[in-house]
């Protein structure tokens, strides 16, 4: 067991006691939990190892591929370029971004299985792309889309292969709220903007400035080193070891999924977010722009249940089942008090390979949880997530 308790003395020592236990029940060969309120980190916490076939330890300062928890970052690089009037969300991408002019809609399949392609009804806009409702979506939760890639032989996104970029809508832009790669375009639409390649972009305006050394998209080979091997969950409840690395070499920034990171990393990024934008006397981003980023931005529409073609990869999962619960600029945003703690109106994602984080704006406190198990949503790694928030809460309302 690691653990760095900075304002939390003694009192989180029963969740030291539940990593421990985590990981000798099971439920990933190695663990590491973090907390942190504006004064500081108050919980840091690591159990086991850093993969089945690992004799390392598994610390704060392990790599993971953290995926979807990409995203954020990439949402914060697009707000840094409207805080500087170079773009503006409700404008068209397409005056970036020349391949998004003429969206195609995908209203289904002729009876020999040929796609039957229309044009979209209205323009793709930055705001569609930073809140899913753009019509892009992922074959990981769309039998729809699955199902084209399939017929036409496209790639998947996580390929990082430009062919993958070329898929169509699965709806009008607008209509609807619907998880997607809408985020690998707003990368690409941070590098025409910036004229800098993505991993630049990160590493000028947010990583060195948060000292976050230890994530990017191209991995050293000591960095190599120190990243947890990825484990499978098998239909029996045992785990198998199912290695995973981000492709290297792409046609495009994997800005939606491709990073990897240490919690110390991204909790440093999560602080600043939870700070209001600065972090140690660094701004990242002013007060404003953090406040709207964790806002409702999709109006009246709702954040819809992920259904998983693959449940080797992902099992159906919904953060907020029975709330209904909103898509900011790019958080899930619970709009009810969260059954573990965290306050109505905090900030929640993750990443495929169960890495989990919340920012809670009104008590002031983030949390995450890292494992790399497939598949997503994994219920073992779940209830453990949500003890860690439960105790957390338990022992801030403590002091």
């Amino acid at each position: 067991m690691n653990e760095r308790n900075v304002l939390l003395p003694v009192r989180m020592n029963a969740f030291n006691h539940c990593l421990s236990q985590a990981v000798e029940g099971g439920v990933a060969p190695g663990i590491v939990a973090m907390a942190a309120t504006p004064k500081g980190v108050i919980y840091e916490g690591a159990a086991g190892l850093a993969g089945l076939e690992s004799s390392a330890a598994m610390t704060p300062d392990t790599l993971f591929w953290i995926l979807s928890m990409t995203k954020a970052v990439t949402a914060v690089a697009c707000m840094q370029l409207v805080e500087q009037g170079r773009l503006h969300v409700d404008q068209p991408a397409s005056d970036f971004i020349p391949e998004l002019a003429a969206p195609q809609v995908l209203e289904g399949f002729s009876p020999a299985g040929v796609p039957l392609l229309r044009p979209a009804k209205r323009p793709i806009t930055v705001r569609h792309l930073l809140t899913h409702t753009s019509g892009y979506t992922y074959s990981l939760w769309s039998k729809t889309l699955a199902r084209y890639e399939e017929v036409t032989g496209t790639p998947i996104v996580f390929s990082g292969r430009k062919e993958a970029l070329s898929v169509p809508l699965e709806f009008d832009p607008g209509d609807r709220w619907q998880y997607g790669m809408s985020i690998e375009w707003v990368g690409r639409l941070v590098e025409a903007i910036s004229g800098q390649t993505l991993e630049d972009y990160f590493r000028d305006n947010i990583f060195t400035p948060l000292g976050m050394h230890d994530t990017g998209f191209i991995i050293s080979d000591e960095q190599r080193a120190r990243t947890a091997t990825a484990s499978q969950r098998e239909a029996d409840g045992s785990l198998t070891s199912a290695p995973y690395e981000s492709p290297q070499q792409t046609d495009f920034a994997l800005a939606g999924t491709g990073l990897f990171s240490t919690p110390r990393n991204y909790m440093a990024f999560l602080q600043m977010l939870l700070s209001e934008g600065s972090l140690n006397g660094v701004k990242i981003l002013d007060p404003e722009t953090v406040s709207v980023m964790m806002s409702n931005q999709i109006g009246e529409m709702n954040v819809a249940e992920m259904v998983s073609p693959h449940p080797a990869r992902s099992k159906n999962f919904d953060l907020f089942p029975g709330m209904p619960h909103k898509w900011g600029f790019s958080f899930d945003i619970n709009t009810q008090p969260g059954p573990y703690g965290r306050s109505a109106g905090s900030a929640a994602w993750a990443g495929a390979m169960n890495t989990h984080y919340w920012i809670d704006p009104v008590t002031k406190v983030t949390g995450a949880l890292f494992t790399q198990i497939w598949p997503f949503y994994d219920d073992q790694v779940i209830a453990l997530f949500n003890k860690f928030e439960q105790t957390l809460y338990q022992e801030l309302h403590k002091n």
